[in-house]
């Protein structure tokens, strides 16, 4: 099972699941926990007998909600000790350095820093990676309007004496309202649409499924972003 994190202050779980979504549409076998405080997928990912911790499925997607560590997922899976879960991709949400420790991210295949370039983003995102023991190579995804240089550089700085790698390349999404009221109005109708989604928005996602698969081209997962949005 490949284990990716996404790691920041930044609302990143409608992201999430609409990586989730293309994933699964490629046959693969996704789970997504959120480990974050607010736990904000308890609210938006409709269950139907949520409890204190629960896994519910949405559009295909496993979503586990209220667990402290991947061992607490498999407990409530019944897995028995040393057997893998059988899920292709973990997807875990974390904003702070308990769960980032807790969930192993620093072993996980692939860690992604999600943030706009709001100062408390940045300096409380930063501050999961303080208690690190090894470097973190992490790669950027950076939400913004304007994409400039002079907001990467800051965020370089900001990062300075973090035990961090950057990837060389970055993943950048806009900020537009119109991206916004689509994933607003996905909340309100429990569905994952990308009919109306930005160009670059979706282009955004095609890259982030690419590098999580490794094996599947670009092409094809276009073609399954193009399915979503002939389906809605």
């Amino acid at each position: 099972m490949k284990k990716i994190g996404f790691i920041g202050m930044y609302d990143k779980i409608d992201l999430i699941l609409y990586i989730a979504k293309i994933l699964t549409l490629l046959n693969k076998k996704v789970l997504i926990v959120d480990a974050t405080i607010n736990q904000k997928a308890r609210y938006i990912v409709p269950a139907m007998n949520p409890t204190v911790k629960y896994i519910t499925d949405f559009e295909d997607i496993d979503v586990a909600i209220g667990f402290s560590s991947m061992e607490d997922v498999k407990n409530y899976l019944g897995v028995p000790q040393g057997q893998e879960m059988e899920y292709d991709i973990a997807l875990i949400d974390t904003d702070n350095p308990t769960s980032f420790r807790n969930f192993a991210l620093e072993a996980a295949q692939k860690n992604y820093f999600i943030t706009s370039f709001d100062v408390y983003s940045l300096k409380r995102g930063l501050e999961i990676f303080r208690e690190l023991h090894s470097v973190a190579n992490l790669t950027k995804v950076l939400f913004s309007k304007e994409m400039i240089k002079e907001e990467d550089d800051y965020l370089n700085f900001l990062s300075l004496g973090y035990k961090i790698v950057w990837n060389e390349y970055r993943i950048y999404f806009p900020i537009e309202n119109g991206d916004l009221n689509v994933i607003y109005e996905n909340q309100r109708i429990s569905k994952i649409k990308f009919r109306k989604l930005s160009v670059q928005y979706k282009d955004g996602l095609v890259y982030l499924a690419e590098e999580i698969l490794g094996d599947v081209s670009e092409s094809n997962i276009r073609k399954v972003v193009k399915l979503i949005e002939k389906n809605g």
